[in-house]
This record gives C-alpha cells, structure tokens and sequence, in this order.
C-alpha cells in the first residue's frame, strides 16, 4: 500500500462534482482507500474549498488527514502561493537539482502552474494498492491526474508554513520600521509648528 496525494484537474466544473460525488460512493474498497477529498477553484489567484468529504471511518493524526490538505490548500492560495506561483516548488523543494525539476516538481509547483483562474480540481488523500482502479474512477471524466508521495507533500506543506511564518515576521518588522520613521518625521513636523506657534505668540501675533 503506498499513501498518495492525488490532484485531479477536471475541465468542466460540473464533472468535478460527479467525480466527487462517486468517489464518496465508494471511499475503500480492496485497492484503494480515501481519506478526504475535496473540490477546490481559483478565481481571480484565489483558491477556495467549494465542496468535499471526510472519510467517517478515518481516525488517527489529523494532520494526515483535513490537517494535510487544509494546509496545502492554504498554502496555494495564501500569500505564499501568490508571491511565488509556480516557483514555490524551487523554494521549498530545494534539494531538488534544477535539472530534475521537470521531472521532480513538487505538488505546489504544480498546481500552482495548473490550476488557472476558472479551473476546478480535486485533491484527495489515498492509501492505494493499485492505482489503476482510482484512476479508472476518476477517468469516467475528462481530467489530468497526477499523484505525489504523501509524505514528501507532508514534509513540503510543513517547511512551506515555516516560510510564511519568517516571511510573516520579517514583514511585521518592516511595518514596525515604517511607522517608526514615521512618527519621527511626524514628531519633528509637529515639533516645527509647535515652534512657529511660540515664535508668533512672541512677537504678539
């Protein structure tokens, strides 16, 4: 059994819908068993969770689970998968060569290239003896399909969030810095006035 993070791009919207409802029909069986699958869209670089479903019969470490792919879809569509789109794969994949890339991109890379504005996906978590069968599942439908190690997605999701988190630092410092000047530059301009107030009264004004 080997544990996939499988990224179904479907191109009409209503088949997603399809697709998820027959998945949820049949979440385990002898070849394959899902944990979690939803349907996620991008429209205007923003990616949303439109609909999905927990396996009932799943139970252990949340972040294998919603956890994993609550973060990636946050991730994606977060300030990080904005900043970054297709490059982020590089930044935090980096142990990958840049000439295996094509061939070793990570899922963020990917689906930060191939879900487009207006496109609709899946992204299911599955533990697969075979991956035919899913396969022949999702394939009822016109659809691109691509899977990942689930562990590597795990470990990619976490450093991802390490990054946001220093990037999320490093602004809150500039901003710090920024209101800093600012206020010096408001001190000495008020400090003027307050001087040219003085200076008029003085001169009986």
């Amino acid at each position: 059994m080997k544990e996939n993070l499988v990224l179904a791009n479907y191109k009409v919207e209503s088949e997603a819908y399809q697709a998820l409802s027959e998945l949820k029909r049949e979440t385990t069986n002898a070849n394959y068993t899902i944990s979690q699958a939803v349907i996620v869209k991008k429209d205007n670089g923003k990616l949303s969770v439109m609909d999905g479903f927990v396996n009932g019969a799943t139970t252990g470490d949340d972040t294998m689970t919603g956890g994993l792919i609550g973060s990636l879809v946050g991730i994606l569509g977060g300030p990080l998968g904005i900043l970054l789109g297709g490059s982020m794969g590089m930044l935090i994949g980096g142990a990958v060569d840049a000439g295996d890339m094509a061939d070793n991109a990570s899922l963020l890379e990917k689906a930060g290239d191939s879900i487009l504005d207006g496109e609709t996906a899946i992204i299911l978590l599955a533990q697969e003896e075979y991956e035919t069968a899913l396969t022949a599942k999702l394939n009822n439908f016109e659809v691109t399909i691509t899977r990942f190690d689930a562990a590597e997605v795990a470990a990619e999701v976490e450093h991802a969030r390490e990054v946001e988190k220093q990037m999320a630092k490093e602004a809150r410092e500039k901003m710090r810095e920024e209101r800093s000047e600012a206020f010096k530059e408001s001190v000495a301009k008020k400090s003027e006035e307050l001087k040219n107030w003085f200076s008029h009264l003085g001169k009986g004004e």
